[in-house]
């Protein structure tokens, strides 16, 4: 007892001194912080990055117009785009449009990309939300089957599905899907059908997610219409993430239940499935929220195949578009804007982690 008066005592002082040395911060505020800050330069350099690789591919007038314009007429757009300025000078009026909310017009349509964010983002946005529903559904039960048969035929076989689903390219797990379910009346293009969409664009306010929508206009005809064309690309997309949440349930899980609390667990005469569901599935969940963080980038990745497979009319779908029109303005500006997303969604995971789990900090 007087050993831990004593080291109580000594440790007393120490964290109102390392709380004024902090500028009177505590440390999960300290991190959430230095974790904002660092979210701006990286997206500078993201920016950065996008804008000379764009420049480097050549002029984008050029690119996309020529052979079919007169080097007067070219000379007449790279000067109402600007694009006969001075490097740097294009460069700042960049960044000052970005911040601005200005990420540029396609050449090719017209279209402002703040408007194709609205419209095709609000589409990407939706099915990522239906794959990421997919893949919780399958990987983490499935994880958890695993790891609770391990080194048995289940999670051999377990194991080997996790692999094939990730390793498969998107596109031929889509085409497959579709080759599948045709004879069953699934839809395999667009995201939903042609009189629900033209429907639709008449709901006040238009969110543009197809699924809010149809809830709002309040038919449950478009709603069903709506989940049955989302389906297939959800799964699609979906498999590809579910297969990693597969495998890092099962690793975590297993390392979870090897713990002392949990073998303290199973001493007290604890059924095993209580001592899994109760003692170590949450604990094993917690690299799942830090790894989704990472996988925006792979499911915006495999949105563009996903979405160019179904005709699912989203940010991946218009890149594609664009740049077989050789339109770099219009890829300029989407790329920079997924950039921003996944700096953003991984700021928001960091958070998200810092107050579930107590041992992050800064």
């Amino acid at each position: 007892m007087a050993t831990t008066e004593l080291l109580t005592g000594s440790e007393q002082p120490d964290a109102p001194r390392a709380r004024r040395r902090s500028g009177g911060l505590s440390p999960l505020t300290r991190y959430l912080l230095v974790r904002l800050a660092l979210v701006i330069p990286m997206v500078w350099i993201l920016v950065t990055f996008v804008f000379f690789l764009m420049r480097v591919i050549g002029d984008p007038i050029s690119a996309a117009q020529g052979g079919r314009l007169t080097p007067e007429q070219i000379d007449e757009r790279k000067a109402a785009a600007g694009l006969d300025a001075p490097l740097i000078q294009q460069y700042w009026d960049y960044l000052t449009g970005i911040l601005h909310g200005d990420f540029g017009t396609a050449m090719t349509d017209g279209r402002a990309i703040s408007d194709v964010l609205i419209v095709n983002g609000a589409a990407t946005l939706e099915l990522a939300f239906w794959a990421l529903l997919v893949a919780f559904s399958l990987g983490v039960p499935l994880g958890r089957l695993a790891a609770r048969h391990r080194d048995t035929w289940p999670d051999a076989t377990l194991r080997v599905f996790s692999i094939l689903v990730y390793a498969a390219p998107v596109f031929f797990v889509g085409l497959l899907l579709k080759l599948a379910f045709v004879p069953l009346g699934l839809p395999v293009a667009g995201r939903a059908s042609t009189s629900v969409e033209l429907a639709l664009q008449d709901v006040d306010p238009q969110t543009h997610i197809m699924i809010v929508d149809a809830i709002l206009w309040g038919d449950p005809a478009y709603v069903w219409d709506v989940l049955k064309h989302a389906i297939l690309p959800a799964i699609a997309l979906g498999l590809l993430t579910g297969g990693i949440f597969l495998r890092l349930v099962r690793v975590n899980l297993i390392d979870t239940l090897r713990t002392d609390h949990v073998t303290a667990t199973r001493a007290r005469g604890i059924p095993e499935r209580r001592v899994v569901k109760k003692h170590a599935y949450r604990n094993a969940l917690v690299p799942v929220v830090t790894v989704m963080g990472l996988q925006v980038a792979l499911l915006l990745g495999g949105a563009v195949l996903t979405e160019t497979t179904f005709e699912w009319q989203g940010l991946g779908y218009t890149l594609a578009d664009y740049l077989v029109k050789r339109d770099f303005i219009a890829v300029q500006g989407i790329v920079t804007v997924i950039a921003i997303i996944v700096a953003v969604a991984s700021l928001l995971i960091d958070v998200i982690v810092a107050f579930v789990d107590p041992r992050v900090r800064f």
